[in-house]
């Protein structure tokens, strides 16, 4: 399991903002996945309603997870799968593993899974003498680099062409090349062998259909499909909140998912899988087992944080968070990066080692605004706020300040006198520039930035004299 440092998001924030070659590929992501995914939105009228029914077609199955759950094992033993249920990540470890050993398996193909990230599969894989392949071209690139993903949907978008080509030369060990559509090439041709080689492929899931016991897969590359088809053994590793009733509700919710991810219509490849391989099937794995992960997410029903378990994992909330496009998804340390992260990431690992991360907002609303399951992000957000207050995690100056506020706060007629003291105070000595370049308890502004100067006057002051105006 990867060791989070989400306790060091402050330093990573600021390397992160120092680092001039992410910038510019958090400034170039930021137009291309918020223009694709308005632009798609637009192109479908109906797409705010698709938003609502999907809502409201999770909350019912959230609300009878363990039915919905009970009925996807009944239909997918029916028709020939093995499913495996995991209480964290040792144990969907040992049961993934334990399958590798009884398959022989000396190599596995995996395509992108953030469940395989949370868990910390592939070191466990090595672990074991099994080498892992990543064969999602993104997932590929920052395997060779030794790095975690820093975004759920393009995770080495981060990476630069010529680190690429540095990286394929070393690894791959073929003559250098520099063009993209050499370079694709070049990685088709060497995962190309790896699938055959693979004894066990290992995917995700985008939804479990509970009335046939399927999966979906939801790929723009037809690696999972390959990854899935080839080996004799298929392994299927998914949350157990990707259940949806049925084939149905799975069409609903794919109408959103790509235009939400990355402003297409449809994803390139959706696929279907029901059971293995069967006598008058062409291809497919003999053997098919799914394991369904809870790690936490149970504990999550019926708290402030079961609106988190409607995540579909689209991106969308990150590709428009202000504080995301700064920093980029290595800074939060840990799997889920982006304003999902800051509230799964305390739900998995404990607030006590993530909880600068509900900090890690503006509370702008993008992310809320723009999530295709309206999920309130920054209300959950602002739970785990006042939780960290109540284990003292927050530093004692703001605790302090909180305290001081809320003393007046609570007086309102002390409150508006002193408000009103202090902006004719900061209105007199800000007149003759306009600004102030440094004010005491206000460096973190004036660190980088003028504090422009008051009027003179407080707003529910101006407020009240313009309406005797009117």
């Amino acid at each position: 399991m990867q060791q989070p440092s989400s306790l060091a998001f402050r330093d990573n924030a600021k390397a992160a903002l120092d680092d001039e070659g992410l910038q510019r590929a958090l400034a170039m992501a930021k137009g291309g996945f918020q223009n694709k995914r308005q632009m798609a939105a637009t192109n479908l009228p109906e797409f705010d309603s698709l938003r609502d029914a999907a809502k409201a077609l999770k909350d019912h199955t959230l609300a009878h997870l363990d039915l919905y759950l009970e009925r996807f094992e009944q239909e997918a033993t029916r028709q020939g799968a093995v499913v495996h249920w995991a209480r964290d990540d040792a144990e969907a470890r040992a049961i993934i593993l334990n399958i590798c050993r009884e398959a022989g398996a000396k190599a596995v193909t995996k395509s992108k899974s953030m469940v395989s990230e949370e868990i910390g599969l592939n070191e466990a894989l090595e672990t074991a003498n099994i080498q892992p392949i990543e064969t999602d071209l993104g997932e590929h690139i920052i395997q060779l680099a030794g790095e975690k993903p820093s975004h759920i949907i393009a995770p080495a978008f981060h990476v630069t062409k010529d680190k690429v080509s540095d990286l394929f030369a070393e690894h791959h060990q073929r003559e250098r090349v520099d063009e993209p559509e050499a370079l694709l090439g070049e990685a088709r041709s060497y995962l190309r062998e790896k699938y055959f080689q693979a004894d066990v492929g290992i995917t995700g899931a985008n939804f479990l259909i509970a009335e046939s016991g399927s999966i979906v897969l939801v790929t723009n590359e037809g690696n999972a499909e390959l990854t899935q088809g080839l080996p004799k053994v298929h392994i299927a590793l998914t949350g157990i909140e990707k259940v949806i009733p049925t084939l149905d509700d799975a069409f609903l919710m794919l109408r959103i998912l790509a235009r939400s991810a990355t402003g297409q219509e449809f994803s390139t490849y959706t696929t279907l899988l029901t059971g293995p391989k069967r006598a008058h099937d062409q291809d497919g794995p003999e053997a098919f087992h799914i394991v369904l992960l809870d790690n936490g997410r149970s504990a999550m029903l019926g708290t402030h944080f079961q609106d988190m378990l409607r995540c579909i994992r689209c991106g969308a909330c990150m590709n428009h968070c202000p504080v995301y496009l700064a920093t980029g998804g290595h800074a939060y340390g840990w799997v889920y990066p982006g304003p999902m992260g800051a509230v799964l990431t305390p739900n998995f690992i404990g607030i006590d080692q993530a909880h600068h991360l509900p900090n890690a907002s503006t509370f702008c609303g993008r992310c809320e605004e723009v999530c295709p399951m309206r999920i309130p992000m920054p209300k959950m957000m602002r739970h785990w706020r006042e939780d960290q207050f109540r284990k003292r995690l927050t530093p004692p100056t703001a605790r302090y300040g909180l305290a001081i506020w809320a003393f007046f706060a609570k007086r309102p007629r002390l409150y508006h006198l002193t408000a009103r003291a202090v902006m004719a105070t900061l209105g007199f000595l800000g007149r003759a520039q306009g600004r102030f370049r440094w004010l005491p308890l206000a460096g973190g502004w004036t660190k980088s930035r003028d504090m422009p100067a008051p009027t003179g006057t407080t707003f529910q002051a101006a407020w009240q004299k313009q309406r005797e105006r009117q």
